[in-house]
């Protein structure tokens, strides 16, 4: 009964944590604003209050409760009745879902660190399918907090030296050779925030579950991408954000990794 209760909680508690995502991945686009000294005056992206894209009136409490507000209000601002976009709901949604995925009560450390990863990913997922843009304000970030739970591990014995410099290698290789398609591409084929992103990949899932999401978000991009020029929705030089791909794939080594590498390997050797 108390585990079920907790894992109440950790949805419900993902859903208002997807909320003030949804407030970060918009306030991070905003250009600054000029000051009254005629100056660019930087804006916050993780304070103030929350108000209408549309209209810019400032959102009471009963206005920002997860899902459920946007559901009363049938999609549409109270007071502009201007469209809301589904981004919100959906993010709220996704965020909850993923929070009860990651949450392990035996493992509190490890259930911290994931759920403050799951945060930075889905705040590049939506804002590189947006903005075609991983920000730097997110993913270094990320990588810094990866970078310090292996040391953590490391100090307290849970990593030896070897497995510890395993996931340094697992970040450095792959965004080695994802750096070189950068390159080689003059970045038409992928962009350096997919550069960063592999690195972070690499850092936060080691080996052999990095290859398993790189795999499975070039499969999955693929595949997407020849799907959306079938329906005449892109053309094949359009521009299409991989970082989606690579989180979506960071996810399913996460949950699946070493299913997918065992399955892979005895396929090779059947």
């Amino acid at each position: 009964m108390f585990f079920n209760f907790l894992n109440i909680f950790i949805f419900l508690f993902g859903l208002i944590v997807g909320s003030f995502l949804n407030c970060v991945i918009y306030r991070l686009a905003l250009t600054p604003k000029l000051g009254s000294d005629g100056l660019e005056k930087k804006q916050s992206f993780l304070t103030g209050r929350s108000y209408c894209p549309k209209c810019k009136h400032q959102l009471n409490w009963y206005d920002l409760i997860p899902i459920l507000s946007y559901l009363l209000l049938f999609g549409k601002c109270r007071y502009c009745k201007k469209s809301i976009s589904f981004q919100y709901p959906l993010v709220e949604l996704a965020t909850g879902l993923l929070f009860l995925a990651v949450f392990n009560p035996e493992y509190a450390v490890r259930t911290l660190y994931l759920l403050l990863i799951t945060c930075f990913l889905v705040v590049i997922f939506v804002y590189d399918l947006k903005h075609y843009i991983i920000p730097d304000k997110i993913v270094f970030p990320a990588i810094g907090i990866a970078l310090f739970y292996s040391l953590f591990l490391l100090f307290t014995g849970d990593y030896s030296l070897s497995h510890f410099l395993s996931m340094i290698y697992a970040g450095i290789l792959p965004a080695l050779f994802f750096f070189l398609i950068f390159i080689i591409s003059k970045g038409k084929w992928l962009g350096f925030g997919d550069v960063k992103l592999v690195f972070f990949m690499g850092l936060f899932l080691g080996f052999p579950e990095i290859l398993a999401a790189l795999f499975l978000a070039v499969f999955l991009g693929g595949i997407i991408g020849i799907g959306l020029i079938i329906a005449k929705i892109k053309k094949i030089k359009s521009e299409i954000p991989f970082g989606p791909f690579l989180i979506i794939g960071t996810y399913l080594a996460l949950f699946f990794g070493q299913e997918l590498v065992n399955w892979y390997l005895n396929l090779l050797l059947s």
